[in-house]
């Protein structure tokens, strides 16, 4: 019940293939979320960031497993354990998100996969370390790219603020029964 592109070699076990890249794909997990829109919003940001940061998105072929797109309690994320980033489902296909903003949210994930890539050991003392880094990334890819003011205004403020609120503890727990919560009541809609 993912939507699973597999960068690297391009292989998927059980999958369609995404008509803007002709990379293999799943599909989605909610009804009223079109596969097709999601293939397409992905095709966009894959192309804009192979556009805009060629040498980021071959970066992104060698430190990444897979990008997955499902619903989450976040915009993106990095599992180190599977090796793959995770945009969320509802996020990539909200039109009042703009591609360069999806696409500076998987570009912060491809640094915590480079730097996890690299061997850096992630201690609590280092997260906030990290997260800067990578919304210094999001602030390159802002100034860079067309329409990436609310990245940039997004960046700033996240640099701005203190260690413990640019790495926050998070109750994850909690935060995938509100994600539950919120899809039970869009099926009662």
């Amino acid at each position: 019940m993912v939507v699973i592109l597999v960068v690297p070699d391009g292989s998927c076990t059980i999958c369609t293939v995404a008509p803007a890249t002709g990379w293999p794909l799943a599909s989605s997990t909610r009804p009223e979320i079109a596969d097709e829109d999601v293939f397409r919003r992905m095709g966009e940001v894959l192309a804009m960031v192979e556009r805009y940061a060629p040498a980021r998105m071959r970066r992104l072929r060698r430190d990444l497993a897979g990008i997955e797109v499902r619903r989450f309690a976040c915009r993106a994320a990095f599992f180190s354990e599977s090796g793959r980033a995770m945009l969320e489902l509802t996020f990539m296909v909200n039109p009042a998100f703009s591609i360069a903003e999806i696409a500076s949210s998987l570009l912060h994930e491809g640094v915590h996969a480079r730097v996890h890539t690299m061997g850096v050991v992630r201690t609590p003392s280092a997260l906030a370390k990290e997260e800067r880094l990578c919304r210094r990334t999001e602030l390159w890819w802002g100034q860079t790219v067309p329409d990436g003011g609310r990245v940039v205004e997004r960046a700033l403020a996240s640099l701005a603020l203190p260690d413990q609120s640019v790495a926050p503890d998070i109750d994850w727990a909690e935060a995938a029964r509100r994600v539950s919560e919120a899809d039970r009541a869009a099926r009662a809609d």
